[in-house]
């Protein structure tokens, strides 16, 4: 099982940050964040991205499997049963959705998108658990959400009635 997703920068400022085994306080957050980054951040980009340790507000056994984009660091935190590659490889899927959404994603899309950056994740990941894999899938997901947003936001003309409204968004006026 997933434990928490946590993205930082360079600098050790949070991006995103996911717990989905619950830390209890804001302060236990911060302390996890801190020590994650610690862990990750010491170690040259030529290691592997794997390290086994113990995160005491998830316990022993944890893994925190993680990549180095440019400024980013993706950490995945997994209890022993996750396999380490397929882990690498959910995080180069999360990372090429992101990629696709954003055009060249950045830092900057992560803090001023964090809605849509948390949406693409909870399409890859809900609960602790992996929901897809299937980058087509995903995008698919994305468009589809992007064209129900954009379809929420028509906008009314001067004189339009309610049931006309709903007539031109597809609704059956004779169920309202």
């Amino acid at each position: 099982m997933i434990k928490g997703i946590i993205i930082v920068n360079n600098q050790g400022k949070p991006r995103l940050t996911k717990f989905y085994q619950s830390v209890t306080s804001e302060e236990k957050q911060q302390s996890v964040i801190r020590r994650v980054f610690q862990q990750v951040a010491q170690r040259p980009d030529s290691f592997c991205n794997y390290l086994e340790g113990s995160i005491p507000e998830w316990g022993e056994n944890i893994k925190l499997i993680y990549r180095h984009y440019a400024t980013l660091y993706f950490v995945f935190a997994v209890d022993s049963q996750e396999s380490d590659l397929g882990i690498l490889d959910l995080i180069q899927v999360f990372v090429e959705a992101l990629d696709k959404c954003f055009e060249n994603v950045c830092e900057l899309d992560l803090i001023f998108h964090a809605d849509r950056v948390h949406y693409v994740l909870d399409e890859v990941v809900m609960g602790g658990m992996v929901l897809e894999t299937n980058i087509n899938s995903i995008l698919q997901a994305i468009k589809d959400q992007g064209k129900m947003h954009s379809d929420s936001l028509t906008k009314v003309k001067p004189g339009e009635s309610a049931s006309s409204i709903r007539e031109r968004l597809g609704g059956d006026v004779s169920k309202w």
